[in-house]
């Protein structure tokens, strides 16, 4: 019933854009590696995510990750550390696929069976005022 959002702020009510309410989410559901990947546990999360498969590894190196198989395979085994900028990148393009990955998978889902029906509440109402005795009654 979108016109009853046509005058969200009449109440106080904050409002925000879907579609900004969906990209937070995806970003929440995207952050699944707790550790930063400047520690080294954190590090080899984030790379055997991007080698799990090959076309997870295609589709990192589409995002951007420009190193090569041997670099990868001595940094998968301990052998060499990467450089300061390197997990910076390899953080920013794990995220990306990722995020990817989630919302491919979410709409699959929300497609199968016919399609299913999602709802966004993009309005924050903690600043509204509570409904009391006399509001209800439509008295004063």
């Amino acid at each position: 019933m979108p016109e009853k959002n046509l005058e969200s702020g009449k109440y106080a009510a904050r409002e925000a854009r879907g579609s900004e309410v969906v990209a937070r989410r995806l970003d929440g559901l995207v952050d699944f590696i707790t550790t930063p990947v400047t520690a080294p546990r954190g590090l080899l999360a984030s790379l055997h995510y991007l080698t799990k498969t090959p076309r997870m590894l295609q589709s990192a190196r589409e995002q951007g990750l420009t190193v090569t198989d041997r670099t990868l395979k001595a940094w998968l085994d301990g052998k060499r550390r990467p450089s300061k900028a390197n997990p910076e990148r390899i953080d920013a393009v794990c995220r990306t696929v990722r995020r990817h990955n989630v919302a491919r998978h979410l709409l699959r889902r929300l497609n199968s069976g016919g399609g299913t029906r999602a709802e966004t509440h993009p309005f924050n109402q903690s600043q509204v005022a509570g409904r009391t005795s006399a509001s209800w009654s439509g008295g004063s």
